[in-house]
């Protein structure tokens, strides 16, 4: 009923409406299903002739994609460890019968990371303000094209000792240069980047591990480099890279070292000892102290407020 008591809500309303309050029909009655009954049980001695007597065949697993990448890995790197160690046994540097080899090793300048575009005329005109050339060696391919590398022979070995300190980092063709000095005939058992040797970190593996500055000096030396710069004025120094390394000498390995091989740092004697004045000054300033009352001490505490000193 309503609210009012006058009968259900719904008798007021329109037939259009009331259609819509209008109870479902009753289920539809179906009868159960009927268990029906299964067939029984039987043994299966009737079927052991049927099964196989003999040894089972092997069984062959097939490996996974990940194990024949890794299988062909190997492989692989078991080749190319067999053909490396034939080319190390068979590279000499000081072979005599090397016709593209410089004169003197002591000065020869390596220069890398050129631009495959920049020429040997131009290679000349930027190194020979250091020194006299005699004889620049621009490394090419086949097909002669150029491999990003060459080779400065000087006519004097301070030029290429100019060249190996102020010319590291130089911009040529817009690229900068690395220039070392040439290891192969002057560094005992060194062995080129073809070979599993050589120097930098531009090409050790991926985007994340390799190199992407310029020069000899690491990171970290670049990074004091730049600070004493702008302390200085920026006025860029080298002085922190290693020094070329010097021709043997005649004297044995312990003597006849040129000023290169010097080291920089100055070795200091013990200090010197201390004067008798000194000595006495200390003793009575602490004769002093001791004479010294408690109530006359100079130094004033810390945990006092300073306004206890105004009262």
């Amino acid at each position: 009923m309503s609210s009012s008591g006058m009968g259900p809500a719904i008798t007021h309303l329109p037939l259009h409406m009331k259609v819509l309050f209008e109870p479902r029909p009753p289920i539809e009655y179906i009868a159960p299903p009927v268990k029906r009954k299964m067939p029984p049980y039987t043994g299966i001695s009737d079927s052991l002739p049927e099964f196989e007597s003999t040894t089972p065949p092997v069984r062959h697993v097939s490996e996974t994609p990940r194990q024949r990448q890794d299988r062909v890995r190997q492989e692989k790197l078991a080749i190319y460890q067999k053909k490396l160690a034939e080319n190390i046994a068979a590279w000499d540097p000081q072979a005599p019968s090397s016709k593209q080899k410089t004169e003197d090793a002591y000065k020869t300048l390596f220069v890398g990371r050129i631009s495959y575009e920049t020429t040997e005329k131009q290679l000349r005109r930027e190194f020979e303000r250091y020194g006299d050339i005699v004889n620049l060696r621009l490394v090419e391919d086949d097909d002669g094209k150029c491999r990003g590398y060459a080779f400065v022979e000087y006519k004097d070995e301070g030029a290429m000792k100019a060249a190996y300190k102020n010319a590291d980092g130089k911009k040529i063709d817009g690229r900068r240069v690395v220039v070392d000095v040439e290891r192969g005939r002057t560094v005992r058992d060194w062995k080129p980047r073809k070979l599993g040797g050589g120097i930098g970190d531009t090409r050790r593996g991926g985007a994340d591990v390799n190199v992407k500055y310029s020069g000899r000096e690491s990171i970290r030396s670049i990074t004091m480099h730049r600070s004493d710069d702008r302390a200085r004025g920026r006025s860029r120094s080298r002085g922190r890279d290693p020094p070329p390394p010097s021709r043997p000498s005649a004297y044995g390995p312990s003597g006849g070292s040129d000023r290169y091989d010097r080291p920089r740092s100055r070795e200091r004697g013990p200090p010197p000892p201390r004067g008798r004045s000194r000595d006495r000054s200390r003793e009575r300033s602490r004769s002093r102290d001791r004479r010294r009352p408690p109530s006359r001490s100079r130094s004033r505490p810390r945990d006092y407020p300073p306004s206890s000193y105004r009262r």
